[in-house]
């Protein structure tokens, strides 16, 4: 099986305005897709912008709303997969959620942020309630997280004991906290045996300063990708065989004793 070439959209696009930012997306795929990639993975809350306050009530859309439809066309236009992040109105409520479309525009999977971080989120948003949501894709089997849910090493060890090959993580990470970027995704990565890619927005936006450093991490905890603090179009390739050799060399999952780690379920 060929590896699976993977976009990082670094970008914070234009807060408040979802057509602008489907015209950056629409630019990405097209630059993504001629360099030969299969998968584009933009940052947390792209459509929309992340620092919008009270806009975000009035900016989310439905999972199937006319966003994701133009994303869905986009995709099958290029033949390239595409994982947005976006505000996801459903009733009364509102998620932080990201959509796995395939290159074909068909929905594969869905994904609320289940780990709200801070006032703001927690404001806004309504936490999800299902941690691991993966599809196939290319013979590999795509997780998807977002930003604060990566830091839980229990939440990332249920997408490995699922099976998980790449996690798809759109993030919005301050500069504050870019140790995360720049050490926990590679550990992440290295102890569940699984790539990890990492898709921050960058710059100023309201009060936060985004980090960018955006990046795709391999299973034997190297950096295969790193964008740099400004907006960017990073490639890297998820390696089937690599994934498969490095597998079979690292005991972690084949030496756990789960019965010692009941404490963390109680």
């Amino acid at each position: 099986m060929p590896p699976l070439r993977t976009a990082l959209l670094q970008s914070s696009g234009v807060p408040g305005d979802v057509p602008a930012n489907l015209a950056l997306l629409g630019e990405a795929a097209a630059r993504a897709a001629a360099a030969g990639a299969g998968l584009l993975i933009t940052s947390e809350l792209f459509l929309t912008g992340y620092a919008v306050g009270e806009d975000l009530a009035r900016l989310a859309e439905a999972a199937d709303g006319p966003a994701a439809r133009e994303i869905a066309e986009l995709a099958a236009r290029h033949g390239l997969a595409i994982v947005h992040g976006y505000p996801e109105r459903a009733g009364e409520r509102l998620y932080n959620a990201v959509r796995l479309t395939g290159p074909d525009g068909a929905a594969l999977a869905d994904y609320r942020k289940t780990h709200l971080y801070g006032d703001f989120e927690r404001q806004w948003f309504t936490p999800g309630d299902e941690h691991v949501v993966r599809a196939e894709l290319h013979g590999l089997r795509i997780g998807l997280m977002i930003c604060y849910d990566v830091e839980f090493p229990e939440n990332v060890r249920a997408h490995a004991l699922a099976g998980t090959d790449l996690l798809a993580v759109p993030t919005a990470q301050t500069a504050s906290y870019a140790f995360v970027a720049e050490s926990v995704i590679p550990v992440r990565a290295f102890e569940n045996q699984m790539y990890v890619a990492y898709v921050n927005r960058t710059g100023h936006e309201g009060p936060f300063d985004f980090a960018g450093l955006s990046c795709l991490a391999g299973p034997d905890g190297t950096v295969r990708a790193r964008a740099g603090r400004g907006p960017e179009l990073v490639l890297g390739d998820v390696d089937p065989d690599l994934l498969a050799a490095s597998r079979t060399a690292n005991p972690y999952l084949r030496d756990r004793r789960p019965g010692l780690y009941t404490a963390l379920t109680t």
